[in-house]
């Protein structure tokens, strides 16, 4: 795999020893409050780090899901994720996930668009898409920014703790310009 990198993140993947940074954001109620998880115990956090370490080892691979790290102080910040959804469609999700002392620095956005250039050039799909709540502002924009298409709204699409919840669909096909 080429190395992933911006001029102040670069792309991993995740060792053992990173649950303590991931659980720094993973154990927030406000972090996960649109997600099926958490907030974490240090045992599921330590769980999803296991679970990103056997990912690595599936043939064939059809997640990939890597630490974000800040160039700066070498400091693991967020993680972000390609599925890999319809081998026979070439089609993807993408993901990810930002610790709140770095929100609105665009972080998620270079993440991901890193994430859409690895899907489209390493992995070769056609079409990667991605859901946000519908409330979700901040991720609604990042997906914007990164070129994605609004869809439209799936109705009940995830059961989270408080119940079923509608998901925003975005998508952008390979050849389309993306940031």
């Amino acid at each position: 795999m080429k190395k992933l990198e911006t001029d102040r993140l670069y792309l991993r993947e995740f060792k053992k020893e990173d649950w303590n940074a991931v659980h720094k954001y993973a154990s927030l109620e406000h972090v996960s409050r649109n997600q099926p998880w958490g907030p974490n115990t240090i045992e599921e956090t330590k769980a999803f780090v296991e679970e990103a370490l056997k990912d690595t080892k599936n043939a064939p691979r059809t997640r990939y899901i890597f630490a974000i790290v800040l160039k700066e102080h070498n400091e693991l910040i967020g993680a972000v994720e390609i599925t890999i959804r319809s081998v026979a469609n070439k089609s993807g999700e993408i993901g990810y996930i930002v610790n709140p002392d770095h929100w609105g620095k665009g972080i998620a956005t270079e993440a991901a668009s890193m994430m859409i250039g690895f899907g489209f050039k390493e992995l070769e799909l056609h079409r990667i898409y991605a859901t946000c709540a519908p409330g979700n502002e901040g991720s609604r924009k990042v997906l914007e920014k990164l070129g994605m298409r609004f869809e439209g709204r799936m109705r009940d699409h995830i059961l989270l703790k408080d119940g079923w919840r509608d998901s925003n669909l975005f998508s952008i096909l390979a050849g389309e310009k993306a940031l």
